[in-house]
Order: structure tokens, then C-alpha cells, then sequence
């Protein structure tokens, strides 16, 4: 089916891994602890943004004088103890198993490198994917296409050659911004 493409890349929360629960229950400690208030709706919109961006947004929306750092910092400790066992794969890595081995096949994600890392591992499929590219490998975040031209970079494809399979808005932002195909999972 996606044959005709030199190259595939997957977002991972909500594409290959269902985990975003744990990450919303993350953020639920995170907000509770700080008595903040941002709804379910407002945390949909920032799907694939990096922690420390949705953090910023909650201290905006909350007109509070935090650190956006320190509280992403605090989420992700939470999200570490609760991840590896809230959270299962999704059924498009069965998309990422057809192509192992005929296709170059990357991971892009607002997630963290090492966390990406260990939780694909976890679920066993780390070894699928000849890249990886987290938050902290690029200086802009999805919407902004620089996660995804990585990628293709690493892959050593071309982005024209290149499908995203992606599950938000902002990562279907980036695909197009790329100049890459897209598959939003939300539809599959």
C-alpha cells in the first residue's frame, strides 16, 4: 500500500503506542498539585507538542509566574513512573512490521529521545525504526517541519519520498510543511 514511498516515518503517542492517557494523567497530577485549571479540549489542541510547550500554554491560560521548564520537568517525572505500564501498541505498527527491512523507517516525535527510546523498547518494537528524532533533537517543534525533514535527512530520503503517518493536527501541520504525504490515523 505505501509501496511507492522511499521512506516512512510515524509519529509515536497516539500512532504507534497508545499513550496518551498516561500523559494526560500526568499532566492531571501536574495540575492538581499547582491547583491549575486547562481542559481536556485546550490539551487535544496541543497533541505532539513537546511537554515544555503545552506547559507554556497552561501558564498562560492560568496567568500564573511559573517555570514552563521546571513544570514540563515535573510532568515528565510522573509520566516516567506511570508509561511503560499504561500504554500499549497500537494496531499501525503492523504498517512499521510489513516494511521492516524494505523500507528505511523512522520515528518523529514531541516526545523526548531516551523516553521514545525506552518505550519502544519496552513494547519491543525499537528495533523496527533505523531512526529516531525526539524533542531534543530539534530546535523546532511540529507544527514547524524540522522533526520530519530530520528524519528524511537520517533516513538519507528525499521529503518528496517520504509518507507521515501522524494522529494530530500539528504533526499533519508539519508533514504538509515538509512537503511530505500524510496519513492522518485518526481516519484509518
Amino acid at each position: 500500500m505505501y509501496d511507492h514511498y522511499d521512506g516512512l516515518i510515524f509519529d509515536m503517542d497516539g500512532t504507534l503506542v497508545n499513550s496518551e492517557p498516561a500523559h494526560r494523567q500526568a499532566w492531571t497530577q501536574v495540575l492538581e498539585k499547582h491547583r491549575l485549571t486547562f481542559s481536556f479540549e485546550q490539551m487535544i489542541a496541543l497533541n505532539g507538542a513537546p511537554s515544555w510547550k503545552i506547559a507554556h500554554q497552561i501558564i498562560v491560560a492560568n496567568d500564573v509566574t511559573l517555570d514552563s521548564s521546571q513544570l514540563a520537568a515535573e510532568k515528565e517525572r510522573y509520566l516516567d513512573k506511570i508509561l511503560l505500564t499504561n500504554s500499549a501498541l497500537l494496531p499501525l505498527i503492523g504498517v512499521a512490521r510489513h516494511y521492516h527491512g524494505r523500507l528505511p523507517l523512522a520515528v518523529g516525535t514531541g516526545s523526548s529521545h531516551a523516553m521514545a527510546d525506552r518505550l519502544l523498547t519496552h513494547h519491543g518494537v525499537r528495533h523496527l525504526f533505523e531512526v529516531l528524532v525526539g524533542a531534543d533533537d530539534v530546535q523546532h517543534h511540529k507544527p514547524d517541519p524540522q522533526t520530519f525533514l530530520e528524519c528524511a535527512r537520517l533516513m538519507g530520503v528525499t521529503p518528496e519520498k517520504c509518507v507521515v503517518f501522524e494522529d494530530a493536527d500539528f504533526g499533519l501541520r508539519a508533514a504538509k510543511a515538509a512537503g511530505m504525504d500524510a496519513v492522518d490515523v485518526r481516519t484509518l
